[in-house]
């Protein structure tokens, strides 16, 4: 599962820029094979006074922390290329806002830790996934 948690200031994203954004990063892991309801993206919206960047409040701020689960960077390259994905898919949105500091972070959890529905999910690749992204829906294996 990646898992997108956008804090952001008011005024950042309107209800269809959050639901653009959401769209592409759920179509992205689509095409390298994770199953649609994988890819959870949630919006924070943060007060200035309550988003702070080198100990001062931050008038228009975004930080997004991005958890991987069910698929890891095997070395550097590949985590540069993660990186550099992320930083495309986000430029377009925020890099046109006025006065605006962003960042983000990549982390990869064990999905060892991981469940949806109380099943353990499939291995990576594996039938059982390929048939879960074709339903979109979790099913008991």
């Amino acid at each position: 599962m990646p898992l997108w948690t956008i804090h952001h200031t008011p005024g950042i994203f309107t209800g269809e820029e959050k639901h653009r954004l959401a769209s592409r990063i759920t179509d992205h892991y689509e095409k390298i094979g994770l199953p649609r309801f994988y890819v959870v993206a949630l919006f924070h919206e943060i007060q200035p006074e309550d988003m702070y960047f080198g100990g001062e409040p931050t008038p228009a701020g975004v930080r997004i922390t991005i958890d991987h689960i069910a698929r890891h960077n095997v070395d550097q390259e590949s985590r540069r290329r993660t990186a550099q994905w992320v930083n495309g898919m986000l430029r377009p949105h925020l890099e046109e806002k006025a006065g605006l500091h962003w960042e983000f972070s990549v982390d990869e959890t064990s999905e060892d830790l991981w469940m949806i529905n109380g099943l353990v999910p499939p291995p990576g690749g594996s039938d059982v996934e390929r048939q879960w992204a074709k339903d979109n829906a979790v099913s008991p294996y």
